[in-house]
């Protein structure tokens, strides 16, 4: 199972503000930093999380086609939380929250958008409406 994805940045700083005042949306925070170019955002240590960084080779990070990270949620409500704030944050909305398939009791609930570094996420969650 995956224990965290990276996206990357070229302004570790600018990409610390957004994910800092992104991930309280949904109960998460930073857990990890490494110097100036590495942090990991989650609900704690041993859970899945999310990393922001800078490349280690040294090249300008870019955002992979195809490549997406995606934010569990427990409710319908954090998705469309998470997904308004950044777009408050001055990320581009890839998808507004809604149901892609059927309703029901496995119903996929989900929002896409792309950070300032133009990598794409996802919030989602599964199950009915409440």
């Amino acid at each position: 199972m995956i224990g965290y994805v990276t996206v990357g940045s070229n302004d570790i700083d600018k990409a610390r503000n957004f994910y800092d005042n992104l991930m309280p949306t949904i109960g998460a925070g930073r857990i990890m930093e490494f110097g100036d170019n590495f942090t990991m955002y989650g609900t704690g240590m041993g859970k899945p999380g999310l990393a922001v960084c800078k490349p280690h080779d040294g090249n300008a990070a870019t955002a992979g086609n195809g490549n997406m990270a995606s934010i569990a949620c427990d409710s319908r409500a954090k998705v469309d939380s998470l997904h308004a704030k950044a777009m408050e944050l001055g990320g581009k909305c890839e998808g507004p929250p809604g149901v892609r398939g059927d309703e029901g009791e496995r119903a996929f609930y989900g929002a896409y958008f792309r950070d300032l570094d133009g990598n794409k996420l996802a919030a989602f969650c599964i199950g009915p409406a409440s």
